[in-house]
């Protein structure tokens, strides 16, 4: 028996929620809900905050008793004490030269591989796939040594192509443009592209990849955070501080005695920007490519 059925003088009728009730509960929900996002995005933000404050204070200021939210004057001098302890701009230049090309060579790669595994019907297809996916629970850690061993072998020490070559094919990204192919490009295109004289590249450059830019979009963010973020593998095979990446130049100074920490804060502030920048231009496509072929119509 529904609700809207109960007889109003049943003695059901008194358990039957007032539509005032009902709206005052959902207010209340909703009042919470906003609240628990609120705190959550300053949890989140807070940590960004706090560094680009500290960038503005001296040593002693950082270290000093108490907590002060009062913005500092040593924001020059700590940019010069940056300037002095790494080569700050050309770390910021190697991390730039490795992010874009990594995400662009890892763009082509990974979706000829999602192409390849979408359209094409070959014998241990399902086996490979399954193996694909399967790796993405390993650890990377575990694959230091390795990685460390073949690039030595190869010659590839102390080079940045050491760096962003070994990890321009993932299977995240082979699996995120699978899935995009199968879920938002109808098979008749492609069976239509072959009947127009099309063969596998020119269906794949001229038809497929156009239709991928959501995915594509999403993958370039996820592959570009990735290697602009990278530490152990940089640390692994570069040694010239000349060579060395962002990441990599910042922890190299936390070793020096009295370490300037606010010229380490203003480091790491300014490095993240371009992450920041890259994620307020892409957001939108990131969205679209996450949710593409999660609705069909």
């Amino acid at each position: 028996m529904s609700i809207q059925s109960i007889p109003q003088n049943s003695p059901m009728a008194r358990f039957k929620p007032s539509d005032r009730a009902v709206e005052l509960t959902v207010k209340v929900l909703m009042v919470l809900l906003a609240a628990i996002l609120i705190i959550s995005a300053i949890i989140t933000i807070f940590p960004f905050f706090w560094s680009a404050l500290l960038s503005t204070r001296d040593r002693s200021e950082i270290f000093g008793t108490g907590i002060s939210f009062a913005i500092g004057d040593s924001l020059a001098i700590n940019y010069a004490k940056l300037q002095e302890i790494m080569p700050f701009w050309q770390a910021m230049f190697n991390s730039i030269y490795v992010a874009f090309l990594g995400t662009t060579i890892s763009l082509l790669f990974c979706s000829m591989g999602g192409y390849a595994f979408a359209v094409f019907k070959f014998k241990g297809k399902n086996i490979l796939f399954g193996m694909l996916v399967g790796s993405m629970m390993i650890p990377p850690v575990l694959s230091l040594i390795p990685y460390f061993m073949i690039v030595k072998f190869l010659g590839l020490m102390d080079n940045h192509m050491a760096v962003w070559l070994p990890f321009t094919t993932t299977p995240f990204g082979i699996f995120l443009m699978r899935q995009h192919v199968v879920a938002s490009i109808p098979k008749e295109l492609l069976e239509a592209a072959k009947l127009d004289g099309a063969g596998e590249l020119r269906t794949y450059w001229s038809v497929v990849l156009p239709l991928m830019k959501p995915a594509l979009a999403t993958l370039a963010i996820v592959q570009f955070v990735f290697f602009w973020n990278m530490f152990m593998q940089p640390l692994v095979v570069l040694t010239t501080p000349d060579n060395y990446v962002i990441t990599q130049a910042l922890r190299s100074v936390q070793g020096i005695p009295n370490t300037p920490w606010g010229a380490v804060m203003l480091g790491t502030t300014i490095s993240i920007l371009p992450l920041v920048v890259t994620y307020l231009f892409a957001s939108k496509q990131m969205i679209s490519g996450l949710t593409s072929g999660a609705v069909k119509g």
